[in-house]
């Protein structure tokens, strides 16, 4: 594992649909943040599939955070065939959160990468744990469901 860039942070899947629906209740708020602060997001097909998903309600939306993530909006961390047992024990210890797909590939992100903080509307980082016990730290606080 390399360093990681200093103003890297893993960015879930929340803050970027509020980023790019108008109507989400955390629109402005992330927009605000986002805006004042200076990141390099890192963040993983998962997430950006879940994102797309979320944005369906609109295919220029879609397009417009499509073309963002290719303009370097979001790097994406790469996910390997050989990760997806990590991601199977992380889904069974999380079970009674229930910890989904997009969420556990994030962590073995933050595994991989050594990033340590994200941004994130769940609390469900809180609890998440990387190995050593080291939490990952969630710098877009107060606004957990």
């Amino acid at each position: 594992m390399s360093k990681p860039h200093p103003d890297a942070v893993l960015i879930d899947a929340g803050p970027l649909i509020a980023l790019f629906d108008r109507s989400d209740r955390y629109h402005q708020t992330t927009l605000d943040f986002l805006t004042t602060r200076r990141f390099r997001f890192v963040s993983t097909l998962a997430v950006l599939t879940e994102v797309a998903h979320m944005l369906d309600f609109s295919v220029n939306v879609q397009l417009d955070f499509f073309r963002w993530v290719a303009a370097n909006g979001v790097h994406l961390a790469d996910i390997r065939q050989t990760d997806i047992a990590r991601v199977i024990e992380l889904t069974e210890r999380y079970a009674d959160l229930p910890m989904d797909f997009a969420d556990a590939t994030l962590v073995v992100a933050a595994e991989s990468t050594g990033i340590r903080d994200i941004i994130s509307i769940d609390r469900d980082f809180d609890v998440y744990r990387l190995p050593g016990r080291v939490a990952i730290h969630n710098i877009f606080p107060g606004l957990g469901a």
